[in-house]
């Protein structure tokens, strides 16, 4: 009989694959389009998902954000409100929600562009410049 050889990466690989470069708002945006089902993930057992959701927390402390850009994040992504919902609860536009999303994103993507060049687990983006930095 033949062995079964059993791919223990197989998993970290499919999360490579899905969130390829955090180095860029557009890979942020795809993980944190997903937070409520990393969270899920998470508390199912899932220890990538605990390691995503653990980096993508120490980055948003490291990025320097101010307290309207993590308000801003916190409101459209954890609490999942509309740009418009989060405006009206920050009193603000629509417009100012989304310009505060996209400088946050651009910072806490820094952070893993940092990490990535430091060999800390993280793709670069492959020398693709982000549309929103």
């Amino acid at each position: 009989m033949g062995t079964v050889k059993i791919d223990t990466h197989a998993k970290e690989r499919t999360l490579e694959s899905k969130y390829p470069a955090l180095d860029n708002a557009d890979g942020l945006r795809i993980l944190l389009g997903d937070y409520h089902a990393l969270l899920e993930r998470q508390y199912a057992g899932d220890y990538d998902a605990v390691v995503i959701l653990a980096d993508l927390t120490t980055a948003i402390e490291r990025a320097g954000l101010t307290d309207r850009q993590r308000e801003a994040l916190r409101l459209v992504y954890e609490e999942d409100l509309s740009q418009v919902d989060a405006g009206d609860m920050l009193g603000v536009s629509k417009q100012t929600v989304n310009r505060l999303i996209n400088v946050a994103l651009a910072k806490v993507a820094r952070v893993f562009e940092k990490w990535a060049r430091y060999g800390e687990g993280y793709s670069l983006n492959n020398g693709e410049e982000s549309s929103n930095d």
